[in-house]
C-alpha cells in the first residue's frame, strides 16, 4: 500500500503530480493522520451543517462529497450539506445570522460574511496556518477574509468568470483574436449580431455573471460606485459612458437578456443559440462531458476581458468565501473542516476535479496540473490574482456586501440597457440606494 503525505505532494514541485493520487483508502489513511495532529480538536459528539452554493460541475460536487465523507470517518463529525442557489444563500444567512439559528457553516459569495462581521466566528488561526504553509494568501483573499485584524472566513475558492466564445464565429466575425479593448469587443458583438451568431450576458439577478460583468464594464470607463474613503461618487461623466457602452453591447445581445440568472447563459450557449457570453469554465466542462456537444466543445475557448478606456484590467471574478457562525456549537469541528479542506492533499484533488471552474486563493496551488492539462483552462489560473474585489475602490465590508445583494449596480444597468431608465435617471436610483446603505 502506497502512502502519501503533505510533504511528498508539496516537495519540489510535485504537487502537480501527485494532485489526484489521494482516493479511497489512501484518503482515509491520510485524514485519520491529519485529525490526529491537527491544531483543532472537534467538540465531543460534534455534527456540523453547511449550506453552500448549488454546483455546476458535477465532478467538483462529487469530489467535495468525499472530502466531507473522509472528514466525518476521521473525525467523527457528521456534515449534512445544503446545497442553494448563488441568489439565496445572503437572504438565509442573514436570518440564520438574525435570529442565531440555522446551519453551522455557510458557503457563499463574495461579501456575504461582511453582512454580519460580528456573527462570524474568529478564524485567524486557520488563516494564519493555511497561509504559512502554502505559500499565502492573494491580496484579494485578504482583503474579503479580515474584518479590521480579525479573519472572519476561509475564502476556500474563486470562480475564474471570463469570456467564453466560439472560435469559428469569431474567425467569421474577421478576427482571429478574441478583442482586447472595449472598442473591439463592441464592433465584434455587432458582427457577429449580423452574422447571425449573436451573444448575451445577464442582466436579470444573476449573482455571478451579472455582477461580474456590469461592474467590469463600469469600472473599465472609470465609473465607481464609492471612493477610497467610502464616499460615494457613482453620478459621474465615466458612469454614465459606461451605461451609454452597455446599452449599445445590449443593442447586440440576443432577446431576453433582461430576465436571464446565472443558469441562461450556460443553457443558451450549449444549445446554440449565443455565441459568446461570460462565465466560468463550466460551459466548456459539460460540452467536453457530452458526446451530442463535441462541436462546441471543440469550436470554443476563453478570453481575458477587453481592456477599457482606464487602460488596465477591470476583472469581476466570484470569490468564495466559508464561515462560521457564532450560534455553532462546534466552532473547533468549524476550524476543523475548513483546515482540512485547503490542505494540499485534499485541495489539489479537489481543485483538479473541478476541472477549472474553481481557481485557489493560495500561491502554493498555482503548481496544480488542472491549469496545463488543457490550454483553454490556463487564463482561469490567474482569476483571484487578477479580479477586484466587491468594494472596488472602497472597503470589502457590510456595505459593499449589502450593495452587492440588493443588486444596486446591476439593477442600474439594466434599467438602462432596456430604455426603462435613460442612463442619468438610472445612475439616480442607484445613488438613492447606495445612500441609504452608507449612511
Amino acid at each position: 500500500m502506497s502512502y502519501f503525505t503533505r510533504r511528498t505532494l508539496i516537495k519540489g514541485g510535485t504537487a502537480a503530480a501527485a494532485a489526484g493520487a489521494l482516493t479511497g483508502p489512501a484518503l482515509l489513511e491520510w485524514a485519520k493522520a491529519w485529525a490526529q495532529t491537527a491544531p483543532w480538536k472537534p467538540e465531543k459528539g460534534a455534527q456540523l451543517s453547511l449550506l453552500r452554493w448549488k454546483y455546476f460541475v458535477q465532478s467538483e460536487d462529487d469530489a467535495f462529497v468525499k472530502l466531507m465523507a473522509a472528514f466525518t470517518q476521521a473525525t467523527g463529525v457528521k456534515v449534512d450539506i445544503i446545497r442553494e442557489s448563488f441568489e439565496d444563500i445572503p437572504p438565509k444567512a442573514s436570518v440564520a445570522a438574525n435570529t442565531g439559528s440555522g446551519p453551522d457553516l455557510f458557503w457563499g459569495l463574495y461579501s456575504l460574511p461582511h453582512l454580519f462581521p460580528q456573527k462570524c466566528v474568529d478564524v485567524t488561526d486557520v488563516a494564519d496556518y493555511l497561509g504559512k504553509k502554502y505559500g499565502g494568501w492573494v491580496p484579494t483573499a485578504i482583503a474579503y477574509g479580515k474584518n479590521g485584524n480579525k479573519w472572519i472566513c476561509i475564502p476556500v475558492a474563486y470562480n475564474g468568470n471570463m469570456l467564453n466564445y466560439r472560435i469559428s464565429s469569431l474567425n467569421k466575425a474577421g478576427m482571429s483574436k478574441f478583442p482586447a479593448t472595449t472598442d473591439e469587443f463592441l464592433e465584434y458583438a455587432k458582427a457577429t449580431k449580423k452574422n447571425s451568431t449573436p451573444g448575451g450576458m445577464a442582466l436579470g439577478h444573476a449573482t455571478g455573471d451579472g455582477n461580474a460583468w456590469v461592474h467590469w464594464c463600469l469600472w473599465a470607463f472609470g465609473g465607481n460606485v464609492v471612493d477610497k474613503n467610502d464616499k460615494i461618487i457613482l453620478n459621474s461623466p465615466e458612469t454614465v459612458k459606461s451605461l451609454e457602452y452597455a446599452q449599445q453591447l445590449y443593442e447586440n445581445f440576443v432577446p431576453g437578456t433582461a430576465s436571464w440568472n446565472d443558469a441562461f447563459n450556460n443553457k443558451a450557449f450549449l444549445a446554440g443559440e449565443i455565441h459568446w457570453t461570460n462565465n466560468g469554465i463550466s460551459i466548456y466542462a459539460a460540452a467536453k462531458r457530452d458526446p451530442k456537444l463535441k462541436e462546441i466543445a471543440d469550436d470554443m475557448d476563453h478570453a481575458l476581458w477587453p481592456v477599457g478606456p482606464v487602460g488596465k484590467p477591470t476583472e469581476f471574478h466570484v470569490c468564495f468565501p466559508m464561515l462560521a457562525m457564532t450560534h455553532t456549537k462546534n466552532p473547533q469541528a468549524c476550524k476543523a473542516l475548513m483546515a482540512f479542506m485547503l490542505e494540499a492533499d485534499n485541495y489539489n484533488k479537489w481543485l483538479t476535479e473541478s476541472v477549472a471552474y474553481l481557481t485557489h486563493p493560495l500561491n502554493a496551488y498555482d503548481a496544480n496540473p488542472i491549469w496545463t492539462a488543457d490550454p483553454k483552462n490556463t487564463i482561469f489560473r490567474e482569476a483571484a490574482k487578477r479580479t477586484l474585489t466587491a468594494g472596488g475602490l472602497g472597503s470589502v465590508g457590510e456595505k459593499a456586501a449589502a450593495a452587492l445583494a440588493d443588486f444596486v449596480v446591476l439593477d442600474m444597468f439594466a434599467n438602462a440597457c432596456t430604455g426603462r431608465e435613460k442612463p442619468k435617471d438610472a445612475i439616480a436610483i442607484a445613488e438613492r440606494q447606495l445612500k441609504r446603505i452608507y449612511r
